[in-house]
């Protein structure tokens, strides 16, 4: 199994393909090898998760004087963009914040527009995910959302469920409160019946009942549109993610914005808490 540098605006990122390739080969970001995943080097690597809340739909309509209908389609664009990229680039997850359990509270025709357009999206990258090994999840409570939705979901669960790529997940009827809740709940039950000591109970038991179980926690958080807030999203999940926060609405999210978003991650110093593992002229170095 050979090795291969991606290189991103100077940012070297060492990533494993199933073809022979020497060592010493470098890529720039559009000839990615399609099989490539990451691993860690002293300089930078990929983030194994990337978490994006998919902000700035509406804001992108209302500016252009169109229906906030438009700016989901246009988002919809956008997220087809971005999942293709990640996978050809070797993120191992990709969780995106499609709708959250507080949008109910949008105007019954737009809850309708965001739900047909789902139901579409589904329908239409059905096979892209399957043809790039794509496996699709969901998180948040879907069994309320409507019966064409649930159903167009499952059947898209079902048909990648062998994808060995990239996890796309995708967060629909969610709030982390909730699903904290939740877990909690199940939990106390499994106390309650004595399937479960309340001694045993530790961080990994309440990871495994939250709806992100199996999946490594997001190491990059990106949010759109410029808030400064992460909105009830994965909040056990993300304590140790970077957060990188750009101005640009979601429906103009490139290629380009995730680079962007990527060269910021690589020239972190994640320490969780322990003492600096690179000097600041070395950090400096990788956003030259």
């Amino acid at each position: 199994m050979g090795r291969l540098t991606l290189t991103i605006d100077g940012v070297h990122f060492r990533m494993m393909n199933d073809a022979s390739i020497h060592a010493s080969q470098t890529t720039t970001i559009g000839e990615a090898a399609s099989h490539a995943g990451p691993v860690a080097t002293s300089k930078a690597s990929l983030p194994r998760h990337i978490a994006i809340i998919m902000d700035g739909n509406g804001r992108w309509a209302v500016g252009r004087d169109l229906p906030r209908v438009m700016g989901h389609r246009q988002g919809a664009e956008s997220v087809r963009r971005i999942v293709t990229e990640c996978a050809r680039l070797g993120v191992e997850a990709l969780t995106l914040y499609s709708f959250s359990s507080e949008n109910w509270k949008r105007p019954a025709e737009e809850i309708d527009a965001l739900m047909l357009l789902c139901e579409e999206y589904l329908a239409s990258q059905r096979q892209e995910l399957l043809d790039n090994g794509i496996r699709f999840r969901t998180i948040g409570r879907v069994g309320d959302l409507p019966a064409s939705v649930r159903d167009a979901l499952a059947e898209t669960t079902e048909a990648t469920a062998a994808g060995k790529r990239m996890t796309l997940v995708l967060a629909l009827n969610y709030g982390s409160r909730q699903e904290i809740t939740d877990a909690v709940r199940t939990i106390a039950e499994e106390v309650r019946t004595g399937r479960l000591e309340p001694d045993a109970i530790d961080e990994a038991t309440v990871a495994a009942h939250l709806d992100t179980a199996g999946l490594p926690d997001p190491d990059l958080l990106v949010r759109t549109a410029g808030e400064m807030r992460v909105s009830n999203y994965l909040l056990w999940q993300i304590s140790y993610a970077e957060i990188h926060v750009t101005d640009v609405l979601w429906p103009e999210f490139t290629e380009s914005d995730l680079h962007r978003a990527l060269r910021d991650y690589a020239g972190r110093n994640r320490t969780r808490g322990g003492l600096e593992s690179t000097s600041r002229a070395d950090a400096d170095r990788l956003t030259d």
